[in-house]
């Protein structure tokens, strides 16, 4: 299916200080030719990713649509200090009780689950916030993407483009998740074997751990 061919998705992706900004742009590429994205926070102000980079969000919690085909959620270290956010769990319960997909990316997962939306659903993470579902009724599954009905969830970052394009094939078919990454020219050919906690080892996952505890710190 191509671009312009059926009428636009509604998607939701959640903005929020401290998202890391690639868990919210390799799925935003993938669905923006296919797709009406409503970026939402609290307000319109700046909101600043993990990395410094700002973004400027296009709806607030009260004026997104309220019927969506999809609903997305980023991780990133900021994703902590929302957990308890009565307005953010207010947000997600609502449209995600009304979404066609509830999603999520890396550690997004975990504030699908405090807004109650895995109970009882198979879903990944991060590798470092997998297990953490647990604690909201989730099943933790070791996978670059996992759908569990109309739950998808994918995992740490870069999995985001994976994501993107199961969701966009579900979605639009197989052919215009094709046309995209052919596009975008995702043909990944990582330079090391690192990418798992099982590929890069004990030592490397000691040190990413401690590197990722002194930032989030920070």
């Amino acid at each position: 299916m191509k671009p312009g061919e059926q009428p636009k998705l509604q998607i939701a992706m959640l903005l929020y200080p401290g998202l890391t900004l690639l868990d919210l742009i390799g799925p935003q590429t993938v669905f923006s030719w296919f797709a009406d994205i409503h970026l939402v926070w609290k307000t319109k102000d700046l909101v600043i990713s993990d990395t410094g980079i700002g973004i400027r969000p296009s709806a607030t919690f009260e004026d997104c649509p309220p019927e969506l085909d999809l609903l997305m959620v980023p991780g990133g270290f900021g994703q902590q200090q929302h957990m308890a956010d009565p307005e953010v769990l207010a947000f997600l319960a609502d449209r995600g009780a009304k979404s066609k997909y509830v999603t999520s990316v890396c550690s997004g997962s975990l504030l699908l689950g405090a807004a109650g939306l895995l109970k009882g659903y198979k879903a990944t993470s991060h590798w470092a916030a997998r297990e953490g579902l647990r604690a909201f009724g989730a099943e933790p599954v070791d996978a670059r993407v996992v759908v569990d009905r109309n739950r998808i969830t994918g995992g740490g970052v870069t999995a985001g483009i994976d994501f993107g394009l199961v969701v966009l094939a579900r979605l639009r078919g197989e052919d215009a998740a094709k046309l995209t990454q052919l596009a975008i020219e995702y043909d990944p050919e990582p330079p090391f074997d690192a990418g798992s906690p099982k590929a890069a080892g004990p030592a490397i996952v000691e040190l990413t751990m401690s590197f990722m505890a002194a930032h989030f710190a920070a």
